[in-house]
């Protein structure tokens, strides 16, 4: 158990994040801060009033300001605007970068020393934002995208195997947003190679609803985005820092030569720890997956380049 956690942005991803980080009873304090008077206050009020019932003792505060943070070990941004029916990931890159760079300012003063979580979006553009502007190290900078889009993957291959999902192994690469690379070939329902269970039609119509999966919610939601998954995928990350678990877990890292890729944000296989990131886990890729990859980190790239610091 860490002392402290702050959760930057009281919307519904950031919200519910900190509710499932004190409900796993992770940090002695869970901080919500968000800049809107009054909206982290009466949120965390709501999740700490639940404590009694069920069952967890970490405190719940919220804040408009950073004070409350200072010393966090570890804190997760989810600050932004969300995305809206229509909309991609790359059109907020302007107006997220914007708002994330403050944050990463405020980190660094506030919280010199926490591994950072980022689930903004376009999350590989503002995980590089983070960095940039806190001057962190890579391994105290990861982005919250693979574990999500991983869970997506395997919910909708349990649902046309009409298995448990926790039979369902496997790992989505690459950027977060319509050029993920779901690896087929690391695809397993316990142990037995996906390709086995379905035929390349259904198995590509899976891989294709994986990389809508956010869309798919915005257009029912028709206002707002996906939080429940993202925040469950956020949690399970930080679960595996603050408890040194070693989870294998798709992130967005910080790439310095990996698969043949660098100087950017991209989702690879990580060990995550005490440490934050302590491993990037190269795995041999079929020739399709390598391309698939070097696609996705381009669209990254053209991604960046659209911000400037």
């Amino acid at each position: 158990m860490l002392s402290k956690i702050t959760v930057v942005g009281a919307g519904n991803v950031g919200a519910t994040a900190a509710q499932r980080l004190a409900e796993k009873e992770l940090a002695r304090t869970v901080v919500l801060v968000d800049v809107i008077e009054g909206v982290p206050q009466g949120k965390a009020l709501d999740q700490w009033q639940s404590a009694p019932i069920e069952g967890f003792d970490t405190r719940v505060v919220g804040a408009n300001d950073y004070g409350p943070a200072a010393g966090s070990e570890l804190v997760v941004v989810t600050a932004g605007i969300a995305r809206k029916p229509g909309m991609s990931r790359d059109d907020l890159v302007r107006t997220n970068a914007d708002i994330v760079k403050q944050v990463a300012q405020q980190i660094k003063q506030h919280c010199s020393k926490a591994i950072v979580v980022v689930v903004s979006n376009p999350l590989d553009v503002m995980c590089w934002v983070t960095k940039q502007v806190t001057g962190f190290p890579r391994e105290r900078v990861i982005g919250m995208a693979g574990v999500l889009d991983t869970a997506r993957y395997r919910t909708f291959l349990a649902e046309a195997l009409d298995v448990s999902v926790q039979d369902i192994q496997a790992m989505v690469l690459g950027g977060h947003g319509d050029t993920m690379v779901p690896l087929i070939s690391y695809t397993t329902v316990s142990g037995i190679p996906v390709t086995q269970l379905l035929d390349k039609t259904r198995l590509d119509k899976i891989v294709d609803r994986t990389r809508n999966g956010g869309a798919e919610i915005v257009a029912f939601l028709k206002t707002g985005s996906a939080y429940y998954a993202p925040s469950s995928a956020t949690a399970q990350m930080v679960e595996s820092i603050v408890l040194d678990q070693k989870r294998l877990l798709p992130c967005a890292a910080w790439l310095e030569g990996e698969y043949g890729l660098s100087g950017m944000y991209c989702g690879v296989p990580c060990k995550l720890g005490k440490s934050g990131l302590e491993q990037v886990v190269e795995v041999e890729l079929t020739a399709e997956e390598r391309s698939a990859l070097r696609k996705s980190a381009d669209a990254v790239k053209q991604t960046m380049a659209a911000v400037t610091l």
